[in-house]
């Protein structure tokens, strides 16, 4: 019995000895694991700063690239707002002229100067008296009266035909070529004239060139037959300027005029191509003389839609008209300091918006 009581104390003493030394190679494989967790751990908190301080400066360069961009933006549209450098300002005149070095004719007939004629006087005539001359056909004791010597009796037929303003225009040139000015201007009277607007015009080109300024009327150089005699015939084209919205030649070209416009070579001129007195002008300067025509959209006629003029171009514009387009009235279409009942062909309401000091011009007028 003893013996036996002793083998199984030995076998529980063996077991217990195993058992712990089993436990001890747990515990010892469990801290192990636990300090490669540890470090693994620290290693990926250094990976996760490294990652955080990576970022931290792609999202300082990220800022820096964004200010230097939006620093650029601000200073672009800086640029963009300041007012233009010299360089991209209106040119320098290439003439110090005045209104006095203008020679403007207006053509008219004497059934219109109650109608028509009057309001130019009342309106920019009456601020550029000296340098408009009304050249008409037939005595007006009234008109005289008011502008003196200035009004012009042509002696020609009051006919609207091809050789009575062939006549009016041979007259208007000699009196040109007599006043020794600078340049030529000649105007319908349905014309609105905004004189400031011209000399500044003319003012960018020398007097002394051959300089013809204006705005055709057609889309096409006009054809002609030009007559040579012996019945024999030449076709010729050519751009010219409308009478209708005005036009405009320097003495330099009008003196090289003179032998086909001077005395009565005008009308002989005329004939020869037979085409009224704005088509001769531009026959004799294009044509003839080889100097093409300068196109201006400042100058206006009634043979254009006028109510694409806006109010805020007005002042701009060296011409205005006014009349029928298309069967339907044709004029500056603008809040104005008249109604248009008033003030049907709106110069009134045109000249109040360039020279409010004018007497008549309704004071405090909000248009």
């Amino acid at each position: 019995m003893s013996m036996n009581s002793n083998k199984k104390t030995a076998v529980s003493v063996a077991g217990t000895a195993c058992l712990c030394l089993l436990l001890l190679l747990v515990l010892v494989a469990v801290q192990h694991h636990r300090g490669q967790v540890d470090d693994e751990a620290a290693g990926g908190d250094a990976g996760a700063r490294s990652l955080l301080q990576d970022d931290d400066e792609s999202d300082a360069q990220t800022k820096k690239g964004f200010s230097a961009y939006f620093t650029k933006l601000t200073r672009g549209r800086r640029e963009a707002e300041q007012p233009a450098r010299s360089s991209a300002a209106e040119p320098p005149p290439a003439e110090d002229i005045s209104a006095d070095d203008v020679f403007i004719a207006v053509k008219t007939t004497k059934k219109f100067h109650q109608s028509r004629l009057n309001l130019l006087l009342d309106t920019w005539i009456s601020r550029n008296m000296q340098q408009t001359h009304i050249f008409t056909d037939g005595e007006d004791a009234e008109l005289k009266k008011k502008i003196g010597s200035h009004a012009i009796n042509t002696n020609c037929s009051a006919a609207h035909s091809r050789q009575a303003l062939s006549c009016k225009m041979a007259v208007e040139y000699d009196k040109f070529i007599e006043s020794g000015k600078k340049w030529f201007c000649h105007v319908d009277d349905d014309n609105y004239v905004n004189v400031r607007t011209l000399v500044k015009h003319l003012s960018q080109y020398p007097h002394t060139q051959d300089m013809y300024i204006g705005k055709p009327s057609l889309d096409r150089p006009i054809e002609a037959t030009e007559r040579l005699g012996d019945n024999k015939m030449k076709p010729v084209n050519f751009w010219f300027a409308t009478g209708g919205a005005g036009f405009c030649v320097s003495r330099g070209l009008a003196l090289k005029m003179s032998p086909w416009a001077s005395g009565g070579h005008f009308m002989n001129t005329a004939e020869k191509i037979r085409l009224p007195d704005d088509c001769t002008i531009g026959y004799i300067i294009e044509s003839v003389l080889g100097v093409p025509l300068t196109r201006s959209n400042l100058f206006h006629s009634h043979l254009e839609n006028l109510q694409q003029v806006s109010r805020s171009e007005i002042h701009k514009q060296i011409t205005l008209s006014y009349g029928m387009f298309e069967n339907k009235s044709n004029i500056i279409n603008f809040k104005g300091a008249f109604p248009a009942e008033e003030d049907p062909s709106r110069f009134k309401s045109v000249h109040c918006l360039l020279y409010p000091d004018t007497p008549w011009c309704p004071p405090q007028v909000a248009f």
